[in-house]
């Protein structure tokens, strides 16, 4: 071999070397941007599944809540039993006598924490008229004061009474951080402190099943007739065909106008309900699950199919039978996948209406409702700062989810995969 060659074949090699080196630099970049981002996800969102409670000696006077016995206890509103604990605080702290001063003490505790009162009192109605410790949610701004301290700014919005407050009540024993179960049992709130994120879920939930009863089996019958029924060479056929492809395409939100002008301004069908929302997204996962369930039925051999109409099968007893059951995991698959998509759609759910602000749980899919992409877009355009971590929370949550469904979806592709 000459010199020429060898320096041409040096060159190659080089260049391939180069390749494979700027591949795996590109993989290095891509899963060095990914842990960053799922870790900064991660650092602010864990923060929001904790709360900070404050211990105060709740007296349950009678007087304060204007109650003659224990059958009006029911009757008495939340902004009464929010005196209960501010009097608890008073309690504590006697030197707080000026009004100015009140105030910024009240403002340890969350607005919210008299209708935990309330139900507390109605669950144990000899509480009335006894003293009793009782754990209660602190302010959002306390919050992020306990769990982040000064990094947040919290030290910024609390005065310097409350900074000694705090701290003599953390000396005291009576600050804690607990899991926040109010996030995964309550809905949308005003407050921080007490937002939940259970009825965006409950809302995904019921969104989900319309979407999935209307697109499987709309998708799976639509590709079973054009893959085993009709007439490859029919040009209604090809055009069906070239139709699905493109609404493959279309972006999301032109589905939220179509939603917007069938369901709710000619069917009149409720605004802001799971079921508009689900049908909806059924419009836009139907051509996924089609292309899926199509490709599915590709894969079985037609070997099969000629076995079974060797022995006396009819065309809908091959399918039913033989192809159909063969096809299931793929079908599975790329249904879980389309569900997938769909359940962290928010441009076409915004044009229904659904981000409107929802503090009840949805009870059924005619209820109004939201659903957690949305859930987290109201969040994330709030200004109060106690948000940013139920933001972060919000989407920590919806990525374990998808990560969970696409999961399923691979262990359904290699349990049930056939090799022919």
């Amino acid at each position: 071999m000459n010199s020429s060659a060898e320096n041409w074949l040096q060159k190659r090699k080089a260049a391939e070397w180069r390749f494979i080196w700027y591949g795996r630099a590109a993989l290095g970049l891509a899963l060095l941007l990914l842990v960053l981002l799922v870790g900064s996800i991660v650092m602010r969102g864990y923060p929001g599944f904790l709360q900070t409670q404050l211990s105060l000696p709740v007296h349950f006077d009678a007087t304060i809540l204007e109650l003659e016995n224990n059958e009006d206890v029911k009757e008495a509103m939340p902004s009464a039993y929010l005196r209960l604990a501010n009097e608890s605080l008073k309690s504590l702290f006697p030197a707080a006598s000026e009004r100015k001063y009140r105030r910024e003490l009240y403002g340890l505790i969350s607005a919210g924490v008299g209708a935990q009162l309330r139900h507390q009192l109605i669950a144990e109605p000899n509480l009335l008229g006894a003293t009793k410790d009782v754990w209660l949610p602190a302010s959002s701004m306390v919050d992020i004061y306990i769990k982040r301290g000064t990094s947040e700014g919290a030290a910024k919005k609390m005065s310097d009474n409350q900074v000694l407050w705090l701290g003599e009540l953390q000396k005291q024993g009576r600050v804690r951080t607990v899991f926040n179960t109010n996030f995964f049992s309550q809905g949308d709130s005003r407050m921080p402190e007490q937002a939940g994120f259970f009825g965006a879920m409950k809302g995904s939930f019921f969104t989900l099943v319309v979407c999935l009863l209307i697109a499987m089996p709309l998708g799976v019958m639509t590709a079973l007739y054009l893959e085993e029924f009709s007439s490859s060479k029919s040009r209604w056929v090809d055009i069906i065909e070239v139709n699905i492809n493109n609404l493959a395409a279309v972006p999301s939100i032109v589905f939220g106008l179509l939603g917007l002008a069938v369901y709710i301004n000619v069917l009149q069908l409720p605004r802001s309900a799971s079921v508009v929302g689900g049908l909806t997204l059924a419009l836009m996962v139907l051509p996924v699950i089609i292309i899926a369930t199509r490709a599915a039925l590709k894969t079985i051999p037609d070997s099969i199919r000629d076995a079974a109409r060797a022995v006396g099968a009819t065309p809908v007893q091959v399918v039913w039978h033989h192809v159909l059951p063969l096809a299931t995991p793929g079908i599975m698959t790329g249904t879980i996948l389309g569900m997938a998509r769909a359940i962290g759609e928010t441009a076409p759910l915004i044009m229904i209406g659904m981000v409107a602000f929802v503090a009840d749980l949805p009870g059924g899919i005619t209820d109004p409702a939201t659903v957690m992409p949305v859930q987290i877009f109201l969040w994330a355009g709030s200004p109060e700062g106690g948000f940013a971590e139920k933001t972060a929370a919000g989407i920590l949550s919806l990525l374990v989810l998808l990560l969970a469904m696409n999961a399923f979806a691979i262990y359904l592709r290699k349990r049930f995969e056939v090799r022919w």
